[in-house]
């Protein structure tokens, strides 16, 4: 359980931190940057009223929901190319990458139809007043334009991520976000002759800079010359449908995981709408604001997808286990900073997204849930991106539809909603039920990210276990 790291020094460990965290710390800025964009949204249409903020909330839960699941399917490129890599099979590299391209935009043109399609079922579900659901709906309009590129963008994540080259998704990412604010002040107040949005305007903001993001991002590893050995327009060819098949085998488990974790978030703004628009707006506040600090692991997760994926492709499993609990004690250290961050700032944090001081009572009160479970959602979401460099997918979303639907959804509803168990709690069950998820989840991820790794070192070694 260990990793290995009571065998190794202290040097040991901390050179391999060292490489981890400069694989790590762009990507985790490039990530803070991209939810920044929704950061950004969320306190520019609290500024404008609570209504505009509920109207946001709930349409960035179905853009955030379908983007984050097909991320966690184009996701599958980033252990297959560092395999790849690690094995030394060049042309496998190019190829893959390439098609990695197609592969995102097919996603991509699926996942916008899909959320235009959705619009029509919502308005029948959500119970708000009609300028709030049009405003909802006008969000999803302007996010989904932008999902070819997000997705194109992801693909080209995978293939700068894999050759170690990490600084330019952060570049353009920041460049991304300051093109946002600007869009965002343009679209709600509707200025240069465009039209007033309100809060909507951000959702039509967000799909323009994705489209920049990933324009800038194609252009860049294009020209520079750090890629100038595996340029990845170099190896496009027509649409290969064998490795489409063989990318969904290993990305439909990831992008399920993903699902499953995210719908968990977004369900539950859509089960609370009836509550009001106050309790919306507190959920996505403070939702975002961990959505921030929950960039802290993912990038380390991201990280160890591709250092693990490297060793793991080159058969040393040892230092692929290695790797692991390293990127496992970082991942908790973070952690740790994080929660007393919030424990200590939880006012200042909520008054960032509202001046309302319902929205800022409550929220406060939430941030509490969001501080305890700081620790086992780093535990779980490092070790998915570990379990990911070695290839291992289904077990994983197993375990992350047990905890998140099982568990946070279902006893959620349960406590949030019924007087089955306890008096209900309202938004205050949910997010017990949350905190209850996400431990289910880190402690069941953590032992099988041990076994299996401990099991592949023995098998190399040729122990029988």
């Amino acid at each position: 359980m260990l990793f290995e790291l009571n065998r190794a020094s202290r040097a040991e460990i901390l050179a391999e931190a060292r490489q981890i965290a400069g694989l790590a710390l762009p990507m985790m800025v490039a990530q803070i940057a991209q939810v920044a964009t929704s950061f950004v949204d969320t306190v520019m249409a609290g500024r404008v009223g609570t209504d505009d903020l509920a109207a946001v909330s709930l349409g960035a839960s179905v853009f955030i929901t379908a983007y984050v699941t097909l991320m966690g399917v184009v996701a599958a490129l980033n252990p297959i190319l560092s395999h790849h890599l690690g094995s030394r099979d060049q042309r496998a590299f190019s190829h893959d990458a390439a098609q990695g391209l197609w592969f995102g935009l097919i996603l991509g043109i699926l996942g916008g139809g899909l959320m235009l399609a959705l619009e029509a079922p919502l308005r029948h579900w959500l119970h708000l007043p009609p300028e709030v659901t049009d405003k909802v709906m006008l969000f999803i309009s302007g996010a989904a334009i932008g999902m070819p590129a997000a997705m194109i963008h992801r693909a080209l994540h995978a293939y700068a991520s894999s050759l170690g080259h990490p600084k330019a998704i952060m570049v353009v990412s920041l460049l991304a976000l300051a093109l946002n604010v600007p869009l965002n002040y343009i679209l709600i107040h509707g200025l240069f002759g465009m039209p007033k949005m309100g809060g909507a305007g951000c959702g039509w903001a967000t799909g323009i800079a994705f489209w920049f993001n990933c324009l800038a991002l194609l252009a860049y590893v294009s020209w520079h010359r750090n890629f100038r050995d595996n340029r990845i327009l170099a190896g496009l060819a027509a649409p290969d449908w064998r490795r489409f098949i063989a990318f969904l085998r290993l990305g439909v488990p990831i992008g399920l995981s993903f699902f499953v974790e995210v719908s968990l978030f977004s369900f539950i703004a859509l089960l609370i709408a009836e509550l009001g628009t106050v309790v919306v707006a507190t959920h996505q506040s403070v939702l975002n604001f961990s959505s921030l600090i929950y960039m802290l692991p993912q990038s380390v997760a991201t990280a160890l997808s591709v250092r693990v994926g490297h060793h793991a492709g080159a058969g040393d499993y040892k230092a692929a286990r290695f790797i692991s609990g390293v990127g496992m004690l970082m991942g908790l250290a973070m952690a740790g900073g994080a929660m007393l961050l919030v424990l200590l700032l939880r006012e200042p944090i909520m008054w960032m997204y509202s001046t309302d001081p319902r929205v800022i009572a409550m929220g406060t009160s939430l941030l509490l849930f969001a501080a305890v479970y700081q620790l086992t959602d780093a535990a779980q979401t490092i070790a998915s991106g570990a379990l990911r460099g070695y290839k291992l997918t289904a077990v994983p979303m197993l375990i992350h539809i047990t905890s998140f639907w099982m568990v946070g959804l279902g006893l959620g509803m349960l406590l949030g909603l019924t007087d089955w168990i306890v008096p209900r709690m309202g938004i205050y069950g949910f997010w017990t039920a949350l905190v209850i998820s996400l431990t289910v989840a880190g402690l069941l991820l953590t032992y099988y990210l041990a076994r299996a790794s401990r099991k592949r070192l023995h098998r190399d070694q040729g122990i029988l276990l």
